[in-house]
Protein backbone atom coordinates (compact mmCIF):
# COMPACT_ATOMS: atom_id res chain seq x y z
CA UNK A 1 0.00 0.00 0.00
CA UNK A 2 2.69 2.57 0.70
CA UNK A 3 4.24 1.99 -3.00
CA UNK A 4 0.85 2.79 -4.44
CA UNK A 5 0.54 6.30 -1.88
CA UNK A 6 4.57 6.72 -3.06
CA UNK A 7 3.43 6.14 -6.62
CA UNK A 8 -0.05 8.35 -6.26
CA UNK A 9 2.05 11.61 -4.43
CA UNK A 10 5.44 11.53 -7.02
CA UNK A 11 2.51 11.42 -10.13
CA UNK A 12 0.57 14.25 -8.17
CA UNK A 13 3.83 16.42 -7.79
CA UNK A 14 4.35 15.78 -11.24
CA UNK A 15 1.38 16.97 -12.27
CA UNK A 16 0.83 19.67 -10.62
CA UNK A 17 4.70 21.37 -9.60
CA UNK A 18 2.98 24.86 -8.07
CA UNK A 19 1.00 23.25 -5.75
CA UNK A 20 3.08 23.66 -2.64
CA UNK A 21 4.17 26.93 -3.69
CA UNK A 22 1.27 28.83 -3.63
CA UNK A 23 1.15 31.74 -1.57
CA UNK A 24 -1.23 31.39 2.00
CA UNK A 25 -0.56 34.41 3.39
CA UNK A 26 0.57 38.36 1.88
CA UNK A 27 2.17 41.56 3.34
CA UNK A 28 0.33 44.43 3.16
CA UNK A 29 3.47 46.19 3.73
CA UNK A 30 7.03 46.34 2.09
CA UNK A 31 10.16 48.14 2.66
CA UNK A 32 12.24 50.19 -0.17
CA UNK A 33 14.96 48.65 0.53
CA UNK A 34 13.39 45.00 -0.39
CA UNK A 35 11.29 46.56 -3.17
CA UNK A 36 15.40 47.57 -4.69
CA UNK A 37 16.57 44.76 -4.48
CA UNK A 38 13.94 42.66 -6.30
CA UNK A 39 15.44 40.03 -9.17
CA UNK A 40 11.92 38.85 -10.61
CA UNK A 41 8.43 38.87 -10.21
CA UNK A 42 5.52 36.56 -10.96
CA UNK A 43 1.50 37.23 -10.23
CA UNK A 44 -0.20 34.35 -7.96
CA UNK A 45 -3.71 34.16 -9.42
CA UNK A 46 -6.85 33.21 -7.18
CA UNK A 47 -8.15 30.48 -9.03
CA UNK A 48 -7.12 26.59 -9.40
CA UNK A 49 -4.74 25.27 -6.96
CA UNK A 50 -4.05 28.46 -5.39
CA UNK A 51 -6.84 30.66 -4.05
CA UNK A 52 -4.64 34.26 -2.93
CA UNK A 53 -4.74 36.94 -5.18
CA UNK A 54 -0.20 37.95 -4.63
CA UNK A 55 2.77 39.18 -6.47
CA UNK A 56 5.61 36.87 -5.44
CA UNK A 57 9.04 38.97 -5.27
CA UNK A 58 11.90 36.58 -5.63
CA UNK A 59 15.26 38.55 -3.76
CA UNK A 60 18.18 36.32 -3.92
CA UNK A 61 16.52 33.00 -3.41
CA UNK A 62 13.72 34.05 -1.29
CA UNK A 63 10.18 34.75 -2.19
CA UNK A 64 8.06 37.20 -0.59
CA UNK A 65 4.26 37.23 -0.95
CA UNK A 66 2.87 40.34 -0.97
CA UNK A 67 -0.50 42.44 -2.02
CA UNK A 68 -1.07 42.92 -5.59
CA UNK A 69 -2.92 46.60 -5.11
CA UNK A 70 -0.12 47.92 -3.04
CA UNK A 71 0.73 51.11 -4.93
CA UNK A 72 4.42 50.37 -3.82
CA UNK A 73 4.52 46.92 -5.26
CA UNK A 74 2.46 48.50 -8.56
CA UNK A 75 4.98 50.85 -9.51
CA UNK A 76 7.64 48.61 -9.27
CA UNK A 77 6.16 46.36 -11.23
CA UNK A 78 5.86 48.67 -14.19
CA UNK A 79 9.05 49.74 -13.46
CA UNK A 80 10.56 46.31 -14.45
CA UNK A 81 8.34 45.44 -17.50
CA UNK A 82 9.51 48.96 -18.94
CA UNK A 83 13.18 47.94 -18.39
CA UNK A 84 12.53 44.20 -19.64
CA UNK A 85 10.53 45.64 -22.53
CA UNK A 86 13.81 48.36 -22.98
CA UNK A 87 16.33 45.94 -22.77
CA UNK A 88 14.41 43.56 -25.68
CA UNK A 89 16.89 42.88 -28.40
CA UNK A 90 14.33 42.42 -31.29
CA UNK A 91 12.97 45.93 -30.69
CA UNK A 92 13.34 47.56 -34.07
CA UNK A 93 15.02 50.90 -33.88
CA UNK A 94 14.20 53.76 -36.17
CA UNK A 95 16.40 54.69 -38.54
CA UNK A 96 16.99 58.48 -39.61
CA UNK A 97 16.95 59.02 -43.13
CA UNK A 98 18.26 62.07 -44.75
CA UNK A 99 16.60 63.57 -47.15
CA UNK A 100 18.57 65.59 -50.17
CA UNK A 101 16.68 68.38 -52.00
CA UNK A 102 17.30 68.17 -55.49
CA UNK A 103 18.75 71.32 -57.13
CA UNK A 104 16.91 72.67 -60.43
CA UNK A 105 19.20 74.19 -62.66
CA UNK A 106 17.80 76.49 -65.25
CA UNK A 107 19.13 75.98 -68.31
Amino acid sequence: ISVLFLTLLLLFLALFPGAFSCCTKISDEISKGILRRVERFEIQKAGGLCHLEAVILHIKGRKFCVNPWNRKVEKMMKKMKHKIHRSKSHVRKHRRTRRTRKNRSSS
